[in-house]
């Protein structure tokens, strides 16, 4: 067979690792905005379930894809539980820093409940992809 893509297997990794490397950058610039800057990036969903005054769906989202740019990045080897756990982890760590992050801004401090949110967008995404139909599609998107 003849090999028509000429770029390093190496390069290639490192390129799907891309999406989850800009994501975290927005992370980080969204969280470098106060609290007056950002205003209500979701008001949608607190008008739809006030009874979840209190979840961040900011948090929520920015992690869920998170979650699903690592996946992407890892790979058919994210296919394994222990994979989506890690990933999870992952983003729970990248979680703390962010909190820390936010430390050092005007008008925003750090919350424990920003990562629960965190953790519960990562695992959610990790979750949806093992559901068979959604896989498949998933992995013809992210082969």
């Amino acid at each position: 067979m003849i090999k028509t893509d000429y770029r390093p297997i190496g390069l290639r990794r490192m390129l799907r690792w891309l999406p989850a490397l800009i994501w975290m950058g927005v992370i980080f610039w969204l969280s470098s905005r106060t609290g007056e800057q950002l205003g209500s990036v979701l008001p949608i969903f607190k008008y739809i379930l006030p009874w979840m005054e209190s979840f961040d769906w900011g948090h929520f989202v920015a992690y869920f894809v998170l979650a699903l740019a690592m996946d992407y990045g890892f790979g058919s080897k994210a296919d394994a539980w222990r994979m989506k756990l890690l990933i999870v982890f992952l983003c729970f760590l990248y979680g703390v820093t962010d909190e820390f992050h936010q430390f050092f801004v005007d008008d925003r401090t750090p919350d424990m409940m920003d990562l629960r949110n965190d953790a519960i967008g990562a695992a959610l995404a990790m979750l949806a992809i093992k559901i068979p139909f959604i896989r498949r599609m998933w992995r013809k998107v992210a082969p």
